[in-house]
């Protein structure tokens, strides 16, 4: 299991009702992980010790310093096993997470290992309220999550991950970088998707990034890099990447796509770096003369956060069907340029009826924004979004 697991997508269409069982099995592991969270860091150091007891080889899993791990898995694993009475939401991530998975060599006795110590590290914890009916839920939980992982990891033909060379590395702003690679073969991903990646400056620490081109023949790929606070990887990546160092990138995930087919219009709200995956899809959609009518609103805290304004604006020049609003939050009024966050820009069209929303930022920033869109009249299976843990 990795360190860094992607929340689950949002429904793209009218839920299954779970069976009355099944949402009894998930209020008695949602109440007993109230009781529990409280003590996440204790929980967390026990699961660890009894996993790398029970399975020694998923140490190598994870990084060296398990202090960069924290209560990260644990989360993810409870995050997966309340989801299970959410089959349409849960079961494609579960596909995707169990082909991510097989990038280090996780095997079914792995799996056993994690919901063993996962079960074990709760009942030390909760006492007396770990009742056979709660150990009972968790497990038939863990089962369902587990087995649906594995029959995909089963199924999968690609390799379980690809080496690429570093072939650029550019500083865009003294916090941001652009950085261009070729693999040793192809990744076959599609416009919008992401990728997990570990590199050479920090061993085992898997993050999250996504692909700002469409698949190109010599299979190159482009990243736009910005470093945050406390992020291991990302200021690794931004200060210490040199040309030829090598990266290993997991298989592709994400659901983020345009239906050029559709008739229906497509709004892009994009924030900083998470404009990548959005210029990925057009960068494909400029392949066609004839595209769905596209608006995109890229915004930032300030103008010089829109490091990839002017080609987008030159995209826009040569594609009349795109339309390209910038949206600063400071910086007094500028020319062409909205005012205020994304979300209070987007709203201001009102609803966007008729219209497919994609959504692609930070995680505050897609809360914000789908929340307030939510409230504006759009609706929930119109927007499609891709959170995941950045670093």
């Amino acid at each position: 299991m990795t360190a860094d697991s992607v929340s689950p997508l949002p429904r793209s269409s009218a839920p299954r009702e779970a069976p009355a069982a099944v949402t009894a099995m998930v209020r008695l592991i949602r109440d007993s992980w109230a009781k529990s969270e409280p003590y996440i860091a204790d929980i967390s150091q026990f699961f660890y010790g009894m996993l790398f007891t029970l399975a020694p080889t998923t140490r190598d899993f994870f990084p060296i310093n398990m202090e960069i791990q924290r209560g990260r898995l644990v989360r993810a694993l409870v995050h997966i096993v309340q989801m299970v009475d959410r089959p349409d939401d849960l079961a494609p991530f579960l596909r995707q997470l169990g082909r991510d998975h097989r990038k280090f060599g996780v095997v079914p006795r792995h799996y056993e290992a994690v919901g063993t110590a996962l079960l074990a590290s709760l009942k030390n914890h909760l006492g007396r309220e770990w009742t056979p009916e709660v150990e009972r839920a968790w497990a038939e939980a863990f089962t369902i999550a587990a087995r649906a992982m594995q029959d995909a990891a089963a199924s999968d033909t690609n390799p379980p991950s690809w080496s690429a060379t570093v072939v650029e590395h550019r500083r865009l702003t003294w916090d941001l970088a652009l950085v261009r690679l070729v693999p040793d073969q192809p990744v076959p991903y599609h416009p919008g998707q992401y990728v997990s990646v570990e590199v050479p400056q920090r061993p085992r620490l898997w993050r999250y990034l996504s692909p700002a081109n469409a698949p190109r023949e010599d299979g190159g790929i482009e990243f736009h890099v910005r470093a945050i606070d406390g992020g291991w990887v990302s200021r690794a990546i931004v200060s210490h990447t040199q040309p030829g160092d090598v990266w290993r990138l997991g298989p592709p995930l994400g659901r983020l796509t345009v239906a050029r087919e559709s008739s229906r219009g497509v709004l892009m709200v994009a924030g900083g770096t998470g404009v990548a995956p959005l210029r990925a899809i057009l960068d494909h959609l400029a392949l066609w003369g004839e595209n769905p009518k596209t608006h995109l609103f890229y915004g930032g805290p300030a103008r010089e956060d829109l490091y990839d304004l002017e080609e987008l604006r030159a995209l826009a020049a040569t594609n009349p069907w795109l339309n390209v609003t910038p949206v600063v939050e400071r910086g007094g009024d500028v020319p062409g340029f909205e005012q205020g966050t994304l979300a209070e820009a987007v709203t201001r069209y009102g609803a966007w009826p008729g219209h497919d929303i994609l959504v692609s930022g930070s995680p505050a920033m897609i809360r914000a924004t789908v929340s307030r869109m939510l409230v504006a009249g759009s609706a929930l299976d119109q927007i499609q979004y891709d959170p995941f843990t950045i670093d």
